[in-house]
């Protein structure tokens, strides 16, 4: 069941969602979300340094991604076709029985931005900066400034607490994160490739 504006304030008032900074609810509290804000770094591919992406090569994920981080009052500027990982302003730090779903703005997305292509779901047990996956799907450049209202998070209760949490999954990828963390995939793949 997804959580309604009453049920995200009883939540964040239990501390069983936290957010840090604290939300003004005023402003970023939806119906059944809570807006979350663009932060300053961005992780961009250095795609002219490399013809592509091999899982099981020897250069790591990270090594293929440089990070941008864009001064106050200036913009990151999302070419169409463009991608780039960022995270937000707050940290989450989600229950054992809570999961959050990423969502883009639909007023971002009438201009093209999305803020994730698959990796929408956030596990209970999640603690740290969650991480977009930016994309300009549309025809113009846009304008991003760190500090505006990029995604909407809403929350689900799932049936009991979960065994493990994420933060103390055995491999979990980005438990943590405070800066936007390229894919560790790669790990995966050569790891099973063994």
């Amino acid at each position: 069941m997804i959580l309604s504006d009453r049920d995200i304030k009883k939540s964040l008032k239990s501390g069983r969602i936290k957010i840090n900074p604290p939300p003004d609810l005023d402003e970023q509290l939806g119906s059944c979300s809570i807006d979350l804000h663009l932060g300053s770094k961005f992780r961009v591919f250095k795609h002219s340094a490399y013809a592509y992406i091999d899982l099981k090569g020897k250069i790591e994920t990270d090594e293929l991604m440089k990070e941008i981080a864009v001064p106050r009052g200036e913009a990151f500027i999302m070419q169409p076709g463009d991608f780039a990982l960022a995270t937000t302003v707050e940290n989450l730090e989600l229950a054992d029985d809570i999961l959050g779903r990423i969502e883009g703005r639909s007023s971002l997305g009438r201009l093209g931005i999305i803020v994730h292509g698959t990796a929408s779901i956030f596990d209970p047990g999640w603690i740290g900066k969650p991480t977009m996956e930016l994309g300009n799907l549309g025809v113009m450049p846009v304008a991003l400034y760190p500090g505006m209202r990029i995604c909407a998070f809403t929350f689900e209760e799932v049936s009991s607490k979960v065994e493990v949490p994420y933060h103390l999954k055995k491999g979990n990828k980005y438990s943590g994160q405070k800066s936007p963390l390229a894919s560790k995939l790669s790990r995966e793949v050569k790891a099973s490739s063994k």
